[in-house]
């Protein structure tokens, strides 16, 4: 039964990873990625859009005829902080881009490399038995491709578990959503 229990928790794991979309998991996890490291980038990205706004709201208040040569200073700063800011932008997205690159190639092995080991790993064991004859003669069916006889095997485990969590969330799907049209209509 442990080896039924841990296959059942798994698959939920990989099937919500698969219904919540690889590219979602991997932003929130680039958003804690960033909380946890405290990256110096995003820091210096916030500071330079303060002191970019405080600059604006400066510039837009002095006078470009009546004080030319302090407006022109302060053009000329906004304008290289403005590209410093641009510059910045690009290498946090750089970086975001190939954080996402490599945390989707390892949820994509997680998701399905997983599953693919479990079954060749785990041939010819049982996830658990059934008692006898409660299937009849498709019993056959349930022991495929390798387990012994009058046993689940692990690649029909794996199988049943996704549908039932697949199944199980289209059911909430069809209950939540119509609650929530209704409560928007009224």
């Amino acid at each position: 039964m442990y080896l039924a229990t841990t296959i059942f928790f798994l698959v939920l794991i990989t099937e919500t990873i698969l219904i919540l979309g690889y590219s979602y998991v991997t932003q929130t996890a680039y958003k804690y990625y960033i909380q946890v490291t405290n990256d110096k980038k995003i820091a210096k990205q916030e500071k330079l859009k303060r002191d970019l706004l405080k600059l604006k709201s400066d510039l837009s208040q002095t006078s470009s005829q009546d004080e030319f040569a302090k407006w022109a200073k302060m053009r000329r700063k906004l304008d290289k902080g403005m590209a410093d800011l641009e510059k910045l932008n690009s290498d946090i997205a750089f970086s975001k881009t190939a954080f996402e690159l490599r945390a989707k190639s390892v949820l994509w092995f997680f998701v399905h490399g997983t599953r693919t080991i479990i079954a060749f790993w785990y041939t010819r064991r049982a996830a658990f038995y059934l008692p006898k004859g409660w299937f009849g003669p498709a019993e056959w069916f349930l022991w495929m491709p390798l387990a012994p006889k009058g046993a689940v095997s692990v690649a029909i485990w794996v199988s049943a578990c996704r549908q039932v969590v697949k199944q199980s969330v289209g059911i909430a799907h069809d209950f939540i959503l119509p609650k929530k049209k209704v409560e928007e209509e009224a």
